[in-house]
């Protein structure tokens, strides 16, 4: 592909098939992105239609794509310099035909025309048989691109100059006669030249990747039948052991089974401190073992395991389309045909008003306005910054579903965050415990063996407290879960309902012999767990969860950009307002199931807000799915979580107004490119067709211009990360 027009085809052209859902072409890195039923359409019926329309297609091989695009840059150095190098001769023989290089000694050899001739042929009809190729597709498929632009000034001059050859051979007398071959060969020489400057930028856009694709190690150290044996990481299974030493990568994706190390993550997550390994805690694939010799088990597959869940995503959202790239879609429909028309009508104002039928003078400007036009810039603007916008917040932790949400989240005026597991570590512990009606142990025992098949992190606390006194948990029948409620089971024939104070009332327990130490453990910040036993009150249990280090800062950074910061939680108000209080938070609505949440989210986006809800992907899916924009949290070792926009792969919630920060640099970035993109096609059209410009310096004006949109979008990736602080509200600076 060489321009906007060539995805925009292809894009048409595959949109048409019976059966595929949605079809996104990113010109930057020449790849489609399809959603399709296999009952409908093959792959093969896929790649058949995009080489009838006259591009190359294959399956995208995710271990080949480094090696495909050095292959790629390398094949268009070779040709640039053989252009180069037959274009050289071309350069000098120019010099007896101006004023102020006549001084320069030509020999008569390269100032005969058929020697001009014979060095432009292969420049012409070899190096740039590309474009003649593409320029016939586009014509028979009536999409006009680039390549029609560079064949018909190019051919142009070609053509002409082989007219005032033979002029010069049969009428002149073999006199000197000044020739155009120059033109078409210094223009190809210059767009190869800016093809192979393009090819370079391009492959630092997909630098985040391609860092992501080489964490990946090769092999792993695994124990089998007593004994270590390294094999290929692609052989692994579930449940082997594996042996890790201190320096080494881990792997794939399991969970440590003896030794304790420290291990440094900051490869996904972005945080800079190692994290402490007991055995039963998760190791995540691709991270570094700092400083212990451990054993773990493999409990994902290869292609499951976080790193590629990370790679994946970085690569659909860099493979979708931003709304704003509609705007460049528009333009490239209409832009080919608008410049050929100009073109046209630049060589017949010069030659029929303005030079007295100078043919040579008149086509002159005719090509300098066609090879000067520049689509490719154009088609380039919007994704090369999305690539480098997303492949940043990535190197973060930070990971966009899709180009739509980067370009938005910056807009986001509200934001609304969950208390347990997202403002807070997700990791309560059991404070307190009262009865009412038998022992302590028998009622803790009953209530954690009702509570260990539940996912909330309160029903963690009450089965870790009482495998740490010893409890030996029972077996359980009939077990419900409501959320946002409780639940309900038999243990050993007893009835158990365990949750808040609503689920109780439900159940018409009466629970008033517990109101003053519930009303006094709430006031303490705590979260009070009521126990009923055969649908009598039998006690109640606290639980307390601390609010992560970096949730001050994070809140007090979101206000500092204006945002609206709210608290949503299905917690009692008085244990909601304590962690609050200490968060910096001024509103909390508490109290809310999670039917309730998404409500509230309706509501606020009824009063015209934009609201980016934030939560841990288990409890709060309804609201998560619709608010404006959704963040989750992951647990270190899920990062696909559907119901979210965007995931952070890291618990740092400064990473928040990092990633709406990314989203707003992005999406200034995408329109300094459209406009620059734009004022030069708008600029150098009526300079073109002035006649100052040489057609050579036209077409390296025109290679460049989609150099310099690459660069722009390179600078996305000096967008730092400050670490986080104890500035005390203080907003930081991002640069």
């Amino acid at each position: 592909m060489t321009c906007a027009a060539c995805s925009s085809r292809i894009e048409k052209v595959l949109s048409r098939f019976q059966g595929v859902n949605q079809v996104h072409i990113n010109l930057a890195t020449e790849t489609a992105y399809l959603e399709y039923s296999t009952a409908d359409v093959s792959i093969a019926d896929i790649i058949s239609r995009v080489e009838k329309i006259g591009y190359k297609a294959s399956i995208q091989e995710k271990k080949s794509n480094n090696q495909d695009h050095r292959r790629d840059i390398l094949a268009k150095k070779r040709e640039f310099l053989f252009a180069a190098l037959l274009s050289l001769p071309l350069l000098w023989s120019m010099a007896a035909h101006f004023s102020f290089t006549s001084f320069i000694p030509v020999p008569s050899l390269l100032a005969n025309p058929w020697i001009q001739f014979m060095l432009a042929t292969p420049i012409q009809f070899v190096i740039g048989r590309a474009f003649y190729t593409g320029a016939f597709y586009a014509i028979r498929n009536k999409t006009p691109n680039m390549d029609v632009l560079v064949v018909l000034g190019t051919s142009a001059a070609y053509f002409y100059s082989i007219y005032l050859a033979y002029e010069w051979s049969t009428v002149a007398g073999g006199e000197s006669s000044m020739t155009y071959f120059e033109t078409g060969a210094f223009l190809i020489t210059f767009i190869k030249m800016g093809k192979w400057l393009e090819a370079l930028t391009k492959g630092r856009t997909g630098l985040a990747i391609e860092k992501l694709v080489n964490l990946q190690v090769k092999t792993a150290t695994v124990i089998r039948n007593g004994k270590d044996e390294q094999i290929p990481i692609e052989l692994l299974r579930i449940d082997d052991v594996i042996r890790i030493k201190p320096g080494e990568r881990i792997p794939v994706d399991g969970e440590l089974l003896t030794g304790s190390t420290y291990v440094d993550q900051s490869m996904l997550t972005g945080e800079s401190i190692p994290v402490k390994k007991e055995p039963g805690d998760p190791l995540i694939g691709a991270t570094l073992n700092k400083n212990g010799s451990v054993t773990y088990r493999v409990n994902k597959r290869l292609e499951d395991t976080v790193l590629n869940q990370i790679i994946r995503m970085v690569r659909e959202a860099q493979g979708s389309k931003a709304p704003i790239q509609r705007v460049a879609d528009v333009i490239s429909e209409f832009f080919v045909q608008i410049v050929v028309c100009i073109a046209i009508a630049t060589f017949i104002i010069w030659y029929v008003w303005l030079t007295s039928q100078d043919l040579g003078l008149a086509m002159q400007a005719a090509i300098s306005v066609l090879v000067i036009a520049c689509p490719c810039a154009l088609g380039l603007a919007t994704p090369t910054s999305i690539m480098v916008g997303s492949g940043r917040a990535a190197e973060h932790g930070i990971l966009f579903k899709r180009g739509e949400q980067l370009e938005r989240l910056h807009k986001t005026d509200t934001i609304v965050f969950d208390k347990t597991g997202t403002l807070t570590v997700g990791k309560p512990v059991m404070t307190d415990a009262m009865t009412f009606e038998g022992d302590v142990a028998d009622i803790l025992t009953l209530a954690a063996s009702a509570e260990k098949l539940s996912e909330h992190p309160v029903a963690s606390a009450l089965v870790q407290a009482a495998l740490e006194k010893g409890h030996l948990l029972q077996e359980v029948n009939d077990f419900n879960a409501v959320s946002g409620m409780g639940i309900e089971a038999f243990v050993h024939g007893q009835a158990v309902i365990v949750g808040t104070r609503n689920w109780l009332k439900m159940n018409q327990i009466d629970y008033t012999a517990g109101e003053e130490q519930i009303m006094r453990l709430e006031l303490e910040g705590k979260t009070v767990v009521l126990v009923a036993i055969n649908h009598t009150f039998a006690g109640l249990f606290a639980v307390a969860d601390e609010l992560r280090d970096s949730a001050v800062e994070a809140i007090s950074q979101l206000r500092s950009m204006g945002k609206e910061v709210i608290m949503l939680t299905g917690d009692h108000m008085n244990a909601a307002r304590i962690i609050a209080n200490k968060a910096g938070i001024d509103q909390v609505i508490a109290g809310v199931l999670p039917e309730g949440k998404a409500q509230v989210i309706r509501d606020l986006r009824k009063a015209r807000k934009k609201v980016l809800m934030v939560g841990d992907g288990i409890n709060d899916a309804p609201a998560l799915a619709t608010a404006n924009f959704s963040l989750a949290l992951s647990n270190g070792t899920d990062v696909a979580i559907e119901a979210a926009d965007l995931t952070l792969v890291t618990d740092n919630l400064m990473r928040i107004p990092h990633a709406i920060e990314i989203s707003r640099r992005t999406i200034k970035n995408i329109k300094q490119n459209l406009v620059a993109s734009l004022l030069y096609n708008a600029i150098a059209i009526p300079i073109a067709m002035s006649g100052m410009l040489m057609p050579w310096v036209a077409g390296a004006a025109m290679a460049l211009s989609s150099v310099s949109v690459i660069l722009n979008a390179l600078r996305l990736q000096k967008i730092s990360m400050p670490a986080h602080s104890s500035q005390g509200g203080k907003p930081i600076e991002y640069v």
